[in-house]
């Protein structure tokens, strides 16, 4: 079973990922560091130095190689969806969940965050609420479960997680 997990900046894609993960007993894999690992660079430098097409160029492809491994669960960039052949791909090779947050939410979370290359800009808040109209819709049409993440502690939200992917059969009921 391979779980994809989407969202914006901040929605909690790596902590609930790694966690959830850990409790099916499956690797978890976060696409941003493998992209770091083949750029050589961090995502922010290589995005200054070549530009958000290229870098989303090298997303697709490392996406194309990871949604393909059976068993993992995997936590994409904020950006993944954008491409169409991304969200085609990761929504027919696996379950994907969208964790839905509001703009303001995420801004209180990444307000100090200087690693987000697409929030280094004067009105943060506003960016936010700019790349939430654009995505929320992607995120939705790629996903198969949207859970809204609120102020659940990550236990939670894996318990919720678990529990949809029982319901709809994708995985057998875990202890």
């Amino acid at each position: 079973m391979s779980i994809s997990l989407v969202g914006l900046p901040g929605s909690g894609k790596t902590t609930v990922g790694r966690q959830l993960a850990r409790r099916l007993r499956l690797p978890f894999v976060d696409s941003d560091h493998a992209i770091e690992s083949r750029i050589g660079c961090s995502i922010r430098e290589f995005f200054d130095r070549e530009g958000e097409e290229r870098f989303r160029d090298i997303e697709e492809d490392v996406l194309d190689e990871l949604s393909n491994n059976a068993d993992s669960v995997l936590s994409t960039g904020g950006g993944a969806v954008l491409r169409s052949n991304n969200r085609g791909n990761l929504h027919a090779r696996g379950k994907v969940v969208y964790l839905k947050s509001t703009p303001e939410e995420l801004f209180r979370r990444l307000r100090h965050d200087v690693s987000r290359p697409l929030l280094q800009v004067s009105d943060p808040l506003a960016r936010m609420r700019e790349l939430f109209a654009t995505r929320d819709p992607l995120y939705r049409e790629t996903a198969h479960f949207v859970l809204e993440t609120g102020r659940p502690s990550v236990a939670t939200l894996v318990n919720m997680i678990v529990m949809q992917l029982e319901l709809s059969g994708a995985i057998p009921s875990v202890d």
